[in-house]
């Protein structure tokens, strides 16, 4: 009996239930509640939570929606090997000790998209091959590639972050490589560039589809040969790092239309992690909203219950397209905790920095559309004109292909059936 209990939980996963539910004894949960808790697919839940039952170490409680409990065992000898294993301090994994790793498992609802990504994020962490991140603006793509960077063996070193959309091509050499003393008018001193402080550590670039052709060629140099020159300088410096890229950009599209360097797309892509927008998954949008009121309530000295929403204002937040994703659901929700008067959020309390989109109201009906359904539709009848050919759409609409690109990836637009051999 005592074998068959330490391999029940030498489990990471059920040692965690075991020690969560018994150390709440007067409350139960169900699956999908736990799944979001310990950010691990239903199956693997379920599965840990009737080896645990059949043990006698925790109850199943029948219903509508089936939950569980803390039990004390029936058999003496049982649970004082349960109560054993409680006095002893728990075992606190690499992930458990992870701060990103918890600001993830906020993000985390009832939808099981975000729990894919978690599986293969660890999956990532395990080895050093190039991962691009892709996902809309705020959906949380830094938080991704930190979680990579702090559960892989690189864990304890420098995590550098680099914001390509900000670096122009002047500054791009001198902040990634770094330059000696006098190599320009104003180099006083010398400077350790952001690949030389990521040595042995990860080198996270952010939006690196907005690098120009020249940047690319030199960062196809770096990961090729591990080495590189400060700027002004002449000695060969060699690095060991990881790479992380992030982008919201169709990379793909723009390797077609020569944007982006097609060998250094391989590069960068050994393995994708896409990040689902907040659109996609509205089931998670009252379980994230509730979260992030009791974290504003905590900072702000509340109870953790001081606020919380009405039913008609988590009717109107999951209306709402949610342009800003994650990050601008607990701006909204901070602005609405703090805007409301009293305990109770009510929908008149919320006010979306966006044209609001959300479902039409009775007392609204008809909606007439936004300048966003305006110009969505005003795009897909130029691209449409001119056959899908982006270089003539951008300059019917006197726009930037690069602009044009945006809105599209924006707005979620493709190809119909008999445009797709267009180009």
């Amino acid at each position: 009996m005592e074998s068959r209990f330490r391999s029940l939980v030498q489990s990471p996963l059920r040692a965690g239930l075991l020690r969560y539910l018994s150390a709440r004894p007067n409350e139960s949960f169900d699956v999908p509640s736990l799944m979001s808790t310990f950010g691990r697919l239903p199956l693997d839940v379920a599965n840990c939570l009737s080896e645990l039952v059949e043990f006698g170490l925790i109850r199943r409680i029948p219903g509508p929606s089936v939950r569980y409990g803390g039990a004390r065992p029936e058999r003496e000898s049982i649970a004082q090997l349960l109560d054993a294993f409680l006095e002893r301090r728990a075992v606190i994994t690499t992930e458990d000790q992870a701060p990103s790793v918890q600001r993830f498992r906020e993000m985390i609802g009832r939808d099981e998209k975000m729990l894919i990504v978690f599986e293969w994020i660890r999956t990532a962490a395990k080895s050093d091959i190039s991962v691009l991140i892709l996902g809309p603006t705020g959906s949380g793509k830094e938080v991704v590639a930190r979680m990579i960077h702090e559960l892989s063996c690189r864990g304890r070193e420098n995590f550098q972050a680099v914001n390509c959309a900000a670096l122009p091509d002047t500054l791009f050499e001198s902040e990634v490589f770094g330059f000696e003393k006098g190599a320009f008018t104003g180099a006083h001193d010398r400077k350790p560039g952001r690949l030389e402080l990521a040595d042995r550590g990860t080198l996270f670039l952010d939006e690196i589809g907005d690098l120009s052709l020249v940047a690319q060629a030199k960062l196809l140099r770096v990961l090729e040969e591990r080495r590189f020159e400060r700027l002004g300088g002449q000695r060969p410096i060699d690095v060991d790092f990881r790479l992380i890229s992030a982008t919201n950009r169709p990379l793909d599209q723009f390797v077609r239309d020569s944007r982006f360097r097609e060998d250094l797309y391989y590069r960068v892509n050994a393995f994708s992690i896409r990040l689902p927008s907040l659109r996609e998954r509205p089931v998670d949008i009252p379980v994230l909203a509730g979260r992030f009121v009791a974290r504003y309530c905590a900072m702000n000295g509340l109870p953790l219950d001081g606020k919380r929403f009405s039913p008609e204002a988590l009717a109107r937040l999951q209306a709402y397209h949610w342009p800003g994703n994650i990050r601008e659901l607990e701006s909204t929700v901070s602005r609405s905790a703090l805007s409301a008067p009293g305990h109770v959020i009510r929908d008149t309390d919320i006010e979306f920095l966006h044209a609001d989109l959300t479902a039409a109201r009775p007392d609204v009906l008809p909606r007439l559309p936004t300048l966003r359904d305006a110009e969505r539709a005003h795009i897909v009848r130029v691209l449409e004109a001119v056959s899908w050919n982006k270089k003539e759409a951008a300059r019917v609409l006197e726009v930037s292909r690069g602009t044009l690109y945006r809105k599209i990836q924006d707005y979620g637009l493709e190809r119909t059936s008999h445009n797709r051999t267009a180009r």
